[in-house]
């Protein structure tokens, strides 16, 4: 398999943020800042997932042997995360930074040794250019060497980028009230065809859920699915029911009995 390296793509205002300026604001708000960047950078290879693996005795102490950091801040800054969305406690001590997934940057090691290759061909190039230009004879000559250089690497560049996006799929991008759910371009373009003027009530209806209730899904796309069925089925069932008079006591998934 190959190789791949792993960023954060912050945006450029990540630290006007409200919810860091409040983080950094309290006392020693600037050490939980670095430890919040630090548990995203720990997570990036799981999609933003960290997990509680019973090393020590809270997942606070474990954070904190893994990142070299106090396990009393690392217990306040998670206290914090989790009141303000930032994180979200999932079944099977999973625990999820919300951000993370929509700020993913991954490049394979084959793609950097590709464009460093081109960057060595380039200069080298310019170097040529450089000592063979010292009469005007020559430097039109020169000139178009680098012209045609310069083309090959651009080729060599686009073909590298379609294979990489051959290669990787696009991070999802978060939808929903607060911002959770999470959707592939053709999985939302799917279910807006598939459940017209419907699709964005059940997103807020899973982004709600899955902020009070801190389920985890494996699909979000198939949890909308199958409530949009159970939601048809009931409809059915309470039209019969109603007809022939008998009560309704149908209840969805995310209700609490």
């Amino acid at each position: 398999m190959a190789k791949r390296y792993y960023w954060l793509k912050l945006k450029a205002d990540w630290f006007s943020d409200k919810r860091i300026k409040k983080l950094r604001s309290i006392a020693g708000g600037d050490t939980h800042t670095i430890i919040y960047l630090k548990m995203m950078l720990l997570s990036l290879k799981d999609e933003g997932k960290l997990y509680f693996e019973g090393v020590e005795d809270s997942f606070a102490s474990e954070i904190a042997l893994a990142l070299d950091e106090d396990a009393e801040n690392v217990k306040l800054t998670l206290a914090f995360l989790q009141r303000h969305g930032l994180i979200e406690i999932g079944d099977d001590d999973e625990y999820q930074l919300t951000e993370v997934p929509t700020i993913i940057g991954s490049e394979t090691a084959s793609t950097i040794r590709s464009r460093e290759c081109r960057e060595r061909k380039k200069q080298l190039a310019l170097g040529q250019e450089a000592l063979q230009c010292n009469t005007n004879e020559t430097g039109c000559n020169n000139l178009k060497q680098i012209c045609r250089v310069e083309r090959e690497l651009e080729i060599e560049r686009e073909k590298d980028i379609e294979k990489e996006g051959e290669k990787d799929t696009p991070a999802p991008a978060a939808y929903g009230k607060f911002c959770n759910v999470f959707f592939a371009d053709a999985e939302l373009d799917a279910l807006k065809t598939e459940l017209p003027g419907k699709w964005e009530y059940y997103i807020d209806r899973l982004s709600v859920h899955i902020a009070s209730s801190g389920r985890k899904y494996n699909s979000h796309a198939a949890t909308i699915y199958k409530w949009a069925q159970e939601d048809a089925e009931k409809t059915a069932i309470a039209g019969n029911a109603l007809k022939k008079g008998i009560p309704d006591y149908s209840y969805s998934e995310e209700d609490s009995l």
